[in-house]
């Protein structure tokens, strides 16, 4: 439409420059237009003009320098002689000559105007939809989130949506009900093993006091009389400890206990390991060094720790050290192969050659295992990091440079 309101000025100023001025090979009217007898026109203009309205981009010389203008040229044909007219866009002689292209320019600028509004004003909707339509969104998401993270409360009410969150809650809804007809069916045999164990535990006590009592002059029997009684309430103990795991950590008092002394009862204890090797043992601390645990729990992962110190060394040395930040069992003993340390804390994983013959990690490692058969299941590392783990303590281990381990407790 500019491109026709442009060509019809123009052929207007034409008609009216030969009026005025008859023939004249090119025709001036200030501001803006040129028309051009073909002869007398630029060689780039004769070029590129055309009966179509065109327009270029040109640099035009101001008093305050150059500009970037638009020009629009066309050729027309009147009778024989050709012209090219030209027009350079300028607003001056839009709004004082031609008030219909000065019309167009204010049309242009106001729908310009307009659609970048628009544009706005739909980028503004659209991030307000989507801010609205996310929440929407994510809403049930978020409650279901909340929902878990408050031990599954309102859960139910979500699992009545008809949308995939819905069927997410019903999932974990049902999933959590299984947890928890798990955990309580594991609280529970967990509850009668200790209390169906405590009553035979109890008569066992009671009968190896009766026959203590009873030989007190036969020094032998005696002896046996007592390991019945100690291994007795040894177990009973266990007992004690294996229930405390079972409950969670929060709910459990933690007294402050000595550190020292469960480890040289748990040294006093095992050291019949000992009776026919050539291992010396030793607890070293420098003062006495206390915890905020339950008793019984250290005394089992301690336990478990100088037992298998005890049980693989066969000579040498076993080190309990203590100090304020840790305790450490140190042995001379076999040590344990690079092909065992992925499975060290697994369960029923024992410091003994496969049955496969599957070798270890050298060959003479491979035939001392072999032939090194202890007692056990395979249980003692395993039940250690657990209750490293439910206690919020760390387990550490590595191999001495000069055989055997070393195992530390950090409980601060």
């Amino acid at each position: 439409m500019e491109q026709e309101l442009v060509k019809a000025g123009l052929l207007q100023q034409l008609e009216l420059s030969q009026e005025k001025r008859g023939e004249q090979p090119i025709y001036t009217v200030d501001p803006g237009i040129k028309i051009y007898s073909y002869d007398y026109a630029p060689d780039d203009l004769k070029t590129l003009a055309t009966e179509t309205v065109k327009d270029i981009n040109v640099t035009v010389a101001t008093d305050d320098g150059y500009t970037e203008s638009e020009m629009f040229f066309f050729n027309y044909k009147q009778g024989k002689q050709n012209y090219i007219l030209t027009y350079l866009e300028d607003d001056e002689m839009v709004m004082e000559n031609y008030p219909v292209l000065a019309i167009f320019e204010q049309l242009e600028d106001t729908f310009s105007n307009a659609l970048n509004a628009a544009i706005i004003l739909s980028l503004l909707i659209a991030v307000i939809f989507s801010q609205l339509s996310s929440r929407q969104i994510t809403k049930p998401l978020l409650d279901l989130k909340s929902a878990v993270e408050n031990d599954h409360q309102n859960l139910t009410e979500l699992t009545h949506l008809p949308s995939e969150v819905g069927v997410l809650a019903r999932a974990i809804d049902d999933k959590n009900h299984k947890l928890e007809q798990y955990l309580k069916r594991e609280q529970l045999f967990t509850g009668d093993v200790s209390h169906e164990l405590r009553t035979p535990l109890t008569i066992i006590m009671g009968a190896s006091e009766v026959l203590a009592s009873q030989l007190e002059s036969d020094n032998r029997l005696s002896e046996f009389t007592d390991r019945i009684s100690t291994t007795a309430k040894e177990t009973s103990e266990i007992i004690s400890a294996l229930l405390l795991l079972s409950r969670a950590p929060e709910k459990l008092d933690a007294p402050r206990t000595s550190i020292n002394s469960i480890a040289l009862s748990e040294v006093d204890r095992l050291k019949y390991l000992l009776r026919y090797k050539t291992v010396n043992y030793t607890v070293a601390a420098e003062q006495e060094h206390f915890a905020y645990v339950r008793p019984e729990l250290l005394k089992m992962a301690l336990g478990n720790l100088i037992k298998n110190a005890f049980q693989y060394t066969d000579d040498g040395e076993v080190r309990v050290t203590i100090d304020d930040k840790k305790v450490t069992v140190t042995d001379t003993g076999l040590g344990i192969p690079e092909a065992m340390m992925p499975l060290l804390y697994e369960r029923f994983e024992r410091l003994e050659q496969k049955s496969n013959n599957k070798p270890l990690a050298t060959a003479s490692a491979s035939k001392e295992y072999a032939s090194y058969k202890v007692e056990g299941t395979g249980l003692g590392l395993s039940i250690v990091q657990r209750i490293m783990t439910h206690m919020g303590w760390q387990l550490t281990h590595h191999n001495n440079p000069t055989g055997g381990s070393t195992f530390s407790i950090y409980y601060k």
